[in-house]
């Protein structure tokens, strides 16, 4: 069974920072591209960072570059994605899933909740 487990979010006031966390199981996790993608009120879908399956570096979306870093782990079987100076519009459920680019994939998790508020 494929499994994508996120954790990691929270609420925190804007500036502040967070690390996501996604633990993968029921495939072969270094052989996979993986990005993350997020959904805030009442907006669709939108991908935030893809990275390759040898960690040479991430791509990000516009609104995020220079604030967020992914990166993973072949040996935990682990993606992550640190949130730095974190502002309002960045509130949203944050999922992370097989796959570079795009905002749909064939595996997702079911999403960590990050809340940015003063």
């Amino acid at each position: 069974e494929v499994l994508l487990v996120e954790s990691g979010g929270g609420s925190v006031q804007p500036g502040g920072s967070l690390r996501l966390s996604c633990v993968v199981s029921g495939f072969k996790f270094s052989d996979y591209a993986m990005k993350w993608v997020r959904q805030a009120p009442g907006k669709e879908l939108e991908w935030v960072s893809g990275i390759t399956t040898d960690d040479v570096g991430g791509i990000y979306a516009e609104g995020v570059k220079g604030r967020f870093t992914i990166t993973r782990d072949n040996a935990k079987n682990t993606l992550y994605l640190q949130l730095n100076n974190l502002k309002s519009e960045d509130t949203g459920m944050y999922y992370c899933a097989r796959g570079y680019t795009g905002p749909l994939s064939d595996a997702r998790g079911q999403g960590t909740q990050v809340t940015v508020s003063s």
